[in-house]
């Protein structure tokens, strides 16, 4: 039997990490007595996961999870950082250098599938390359992927091969940045074992640190995946979580707006033109999410009016339960391109570089930003 213990030897959930228990249901690792003979043993929530695609409500705090991230700095180690190309700015950890110490770092970028077809890889990896950079975090390489399609992980194993030598492994990244399935190729790739960790849409999947032992006495170490609640994918119901989170290629839509224009992405945000010479805006979110456009001097009555009906998803109960918007403007410069980054919902590209004021209303606490356009 393939068997994943704590280093206490505490029998633990191979596909959360979390050690097993059969007392309290509502706290992470709870498995009924009868389950734990079958192999390889998962907990009740792992188990409804995989097989019911629910979402659970245990999680672990902030605190633990930088508590573990900072046991890396006195390790030899290499640590494989994932990101989401999708959420880049939502999913990256800014203050991975101070946990790592010297270790060395990989970038893995994935969910690469997401963007057009015709997107240049090249000047991708360069904007990557720089807005790291940027951010302060120093990596080795970077690695463009994609887990769902299983390419570039070829190269990504490549990377990891060159630069492990006598190591464990790391893997850290934020929630549903397609950390298990990278995991899990990994097990594949490097160990005999037939364990798979759970793989889900829902946030914090992996509750704890899990140990992959490696055919050559070194290990996978999954670590869980941050919450970071400036991301939208963490505010909204779970029902609303396929709306938001893509799973197919993006399919961009162009506006051509006059000031005074304004679009609704169904009950989620809305984007002000307030100022600037009549140009066209790209929008980069799910198809899921439905645009609307109005004038900027009816949006407030149109959103109090309408938001969870004609304005949604989400629905009028699930806007209720999220934080009241905030409004962020931006002067965009002349000669910029740019893009207004929202975590978790997407991005609106500034094609003219005649410069613009624009605003964008979301749930207080998403991370709204402007950035050099990606695409």
């Amino acid at each position: 039997m393939t068997e994943v213990r704590s280093a206490e030897g505490a029998l633990r959930c191979s596909g959360c990490g979390a050690v097993l228990q059969t007392q309290d249901s509502s706290k992470p690792g709870y498995v009924p007595e009868q389950a734990l003979s079958k192999e390889p043993v998962i907990c009740q929530r792992c188990f409804r996961i995989k097989n019911y695609n629910e979402s659970s409500s245990v999680t672990v705090e902030q605190d633990e999870f930088l508590r573990l991230l900072s046991q890396i700095g006195s390790k030899e180690a290499l640590v494989i950082h994932i990101v989401d190309l999708f959420d880049f700015h939502g999913s990256v950890i800014t203050g991975l250098q101070r946990f790592v110490g010297n270790n060395p770092v990989l970038l893995a970028v994935n969910k690469i599938d997401l963007l057009p077809k015709v997107t240049n890889w090249n000047k991708v990896r360069n904007w990557v390359q720089k807005e790291a950079k940027d951010l302060g975090l120093k990596v080795e390489d970077i690695v463009l992927c994609s887990a769902k399609q299983n390419s570039g992980f070829d190269r990504l194993l490549d990377a990891v091969a060159a630069r492990r030598g006598d190591r464990d492994v790391y893997v850290v990244g934020a929630t549903n940045v397609g950390k298990s399935t990278l995991i899990n190729r990994l097990i594949r790739d490097y160990s005999d074992l037939d364990q798979e960790l759970t793989v889900s849409r829902y946030p914090g999947t992996t509750l704890d640190m899990v140990h992959i032992p490696l055919d050559d006495g070194r290990a996978i170490i999954d670590t869980p995946g941050i919450v970071y609640p400036s991301r939208y994918s963490e505010l909204v119901a779970p029902s609303d979580l396929g709306v938001i989170m893509p799973d197919k290629p993006l399919k961009p839509a162009v506006y051509q707006l006059n000031e005074g224009q304004t679009l609704f992405f169904g009950g989620f945000g809305r984007f002000d033109f307030i100022q600037g010479e009549r140009q066209s805006f790209t929008c980069f979110v799910n198809i899921r999410v439905p645009i609307h456009r109005t004038k900027l001097a009816r949006a407030d009555e149109l959103f109090t009016e309408h938001a969870g009906e004609l304005l949604s998803p989400p629905s009028k109960e699930h806007i209720e339960a999220l934080p009241e918007w905030t409004r962020h403007e931006f002067r965009i410069p002349k000669g910029s391109r740019s893009d207004v980054f929202i975590s978790g919902l997407g991005w609106i590209k500034i094609n003219n570089d005649a410069g613009a004021v624009v605003a964008m209303h979301v749930p207080k606490g998403v991370k709204v930003l402007v950035r050099p356009s990606l695409i």
